[in-house]
């Protein structure tokens, strides 16, 4: 109990995954799967940034013009590489996102639903 507890995080992130997941796979409408895929990709970016942040750390950048000389202690801080990632993670969420969202307005114009099921058996007339 403790451990599920102590990383209550993680399980949140791991039920927005399967939310994200269940409405991507089990759902007929197009927006309804958009919406899943945009769930399921912020709890993944969620997840790195949690993952990558450090209790009591100082951001990697040495000041003064003597600290190229001093021991540099690794633990002390944090790797901006994770973030650096999730923001370009974020900005191609975002571009995905839009050209999706512009894709489901040409497809209700022309056929007039967002249902997978009619779209198909209209394809197959």
């Amino acid at each position: 109990m403790e451990m599920i507890i102590d990383k209550f995080n993680y399980w949140c992130y791991i039920a927005l995954i399967l939310i994200g997941f269940y409405a991507m796979m089990a759902k007929g409408n197009l927006m309804k799967k958009l919406i899943g895929m945009n769930i399921f990709q912020w709890s993944i970016i969620l997840f790195f940034v949690s993952i990558s942040a450090k209790r009591g750390a100082t951001i990697p950048i040495l000041g003064g013009h003597g600290a190229v000389h001093d021991i540099i202690n690794s633990i002390e801080y944090v790797n901006p590489l994770p973030h650096v990632l999730m923001l370009t993670a974020i900005v191609v969420g975002v571009a995905t996102t839009g050209i999706a969202l512009t894709l489901l307005i040409i497809l209700y114009k022309k056929y007039g639903t967002l249902e997978e099921d009619e779209i198909i058996e209209e394809l197959k007339k």
